[in-house]
């Protein structure tokens, strides 16, 4: 399964790489799809999914001929400059710097000998390049800080999700439990001001649990966190465990005549919520240097990707089918683990209680790792070469920069589903169709200035021609428009 130790980390075979990929698009969007599927009716979510699926598709294959261009720019600097030079040279010079060097080397060398430089090998994955460094590479200044101002918006609205997802599971299953139920109540419809258990109402005890949850997790954002190769397999193992058992139960209670959906066919009134919840539940772009890299053999790179795409959309489309024919429309929760917490949908409470909880176990190891992540994306935003921070500044401000907006949203909403549509109709949409775009199009420019028209990028994308980067952009911008225009008119109508 696993290979030799390189600079990218522990290789793996490209069937280890399907399956991580697959774990890394499988997540919490997932569990709010139900819910919207319900809402849009069955043929237009089938519809929707299937078309957002083909475009994130796309956009993946654009990404991975960004990173072969991105590495041949790499190598060819590597090259051209002889050994004393790199070392001596490599902690000032910059990538701009070398990709000029690049242009000048090649206006002087003889076509052919470009070509050449070319080959295969030019363009294999070796580097670990992230999305980061190929903005710096191909992006100018300004292209470069939309770039990170778009992950960071991102990772905001990840980290909101994750702080609300939690304390919200919590007050379902223990408000419940308070109340003698023996399940999570099946209308969703409850008002935050009923009575969760003694005195205090649902919405004091859900923010009880999120100032629990940020006084237990908040203070790692600010150290370094790193997650464990252990901790990946028994998430991972929880995820999938809960995921085929939520099928399961759900099969079975139609199969016994139980199901209660009647879903409509299609509910426009529901497609902005699904649009932002599928495009978000498609996100792996941000991350695919990281997860393609390591892959030891890439020769079927792109076949392994589309069967990843082909899985993933009749494993989604399998979840959302048995939900929303298994519960009504108005009783499905945002959080779809939630509506196995009932005793009359699951006799045993050891399972009731395991899906109930389960987003709480996985998405509390993820979210300090995610807080992380975006405090250091802040610094590498603000950072000037050669200069550093000082100890508060860097120890202090920027992890309660991270920390304190996603907290402060989830304490105003527990709202999964507009969460969860709102971060993937915006920033997702720039993250998975924008930003890909533009890096294919100037990494495609790019290469044939540096290394001649001849250079051939044997990890090009499928879809070649311009027409493709265009219809990405121009549906990007439609998706803006679309989006903003139906929140502009669910507000003015409340």
């Amino acid at each position: 399964m696993a290979g030799e130790i390189t600079e990218t980390g522990e290789l793996y075979s490209p069937y280890v790489g399907l399956v991580y990929m697959f774990n890394l698009i499988v997540g919490t969007g997932a569990l709010t799809m139900p819910k919207a599927f319900a809402a849009a009716g069955w043929l237009v979510s089938l519809v929707l999914l299937v078309f957002l699926g083909f475009m994130s598709f796309m956009t993946t294959t654009f990404v991975v001929e960004a990173m072969a261009a991105a590495n041949a720019q790499l190598h060819w600097r590597r090259m051209q400059t002889p050994k004393e030079e790199e070392d001596d040279d490599s902690s000032t010079a910059s990538d701009s710097d070398f990709l000029q060097d690049n242009y000048e080397q090649a206006e002087k060398l003889p076509i052919l000998s470009v070509q050449r430089r070319g080959s295969p090998s030019l363009f294999g994955i070796t580097d670990r390049v992230e999305m980061g460094q190929m903005a710096s590479m191909f992006f100018s200044k300004v292209g470069v800080n939309l770039f990170y101002f778009c992950i960071i918006i991102y990772l905001y609205g990840d980290l909101a999700i994750y702080a609300a997802a939690v304390p919200f599971s919590l007050m379902q299953v223990t408000c419940a439990a308070g109340n003698d139920s023996c399940g999570v109540e099946a209308d969703s419809k409850h008002n935050d001001t009923d009575v969760c258990w003694g005195p205090m109402r649902r919405v004091d005890a859900y923010r009880l649990y999120l100032a629990a949850f940020t006084l237990l997790l908040g203070p790692f954002t600010f150290f370094d966190v790193q997650k464990t190769k252990y901790l990946q397999i028994l998430t991972s193992l929880m995820r999938w465990v809960a995921f085929a058992t939520m099928i399961v139960l759900a099969l079975v209670r139609i199969g016994r005549g139980h199901g209660e959906g009647r879903p409509p066919l299609a509910d426009l009134s529901g497609v902005r919520n699904l649009f932002g919840v599928c495009v978000y539940s498609f996100m792996c772009q941000h991350s695919l240097p990281s997860l393609v890299t390591p892959v030891a053999s890439k020769r079927h790179l792109t076949r392994l990707v589309l069967l990843d795409y082909v899985l993933i959309l009749a494993f989604y489309s399998l979840l959302s089918f048995t939900a929303i024919f298994s519960f009504r429309g108005d009783s499905l929760l945002d959080m779809y683990t939630l509506n196995f917490a009932r005793c009359d949908v699951v006799g045993p409470a050891a399972i009731r209680f395991f899906l109930g909880l389960f987003p709480v176990f996985t998405i509390s190891t993820n979210f300090p790792i995610i807080a992380v992540t975006l405090r250091n994306n802040w610094k590498t935003l603000f950072h000037r070469e050669g200069g550093t921070y000082p100890w508060a500044v860097d120890r202090v401000v920027f992890p309660a920069i991270a920390l304190a907006p996603p907290v402060l949203v989830a304490f105003c909403t527990h709202d999964l589903e507009s969460l969860v549509g709102i971060t993937g109709a915006y920033a997702g949409t720039g993250i998975q169709y924008v930003i890909p775009a533009l890096l294919v199009y100037h990494c495609r420019r790019d290469t044939q200035l540096a290394l001649g028209p001849g250079a051939l990028n044997k990890h090009r994308s499928p879809f070649r021609h311009t027409f493709w980067v265009a219809f990405v952009l121009l549906w990007a911008l439609f998706c803006f428009f679309f989006v903003t225009a139906n929140i502009v008119l669910s507000e003015t109508q409340l």
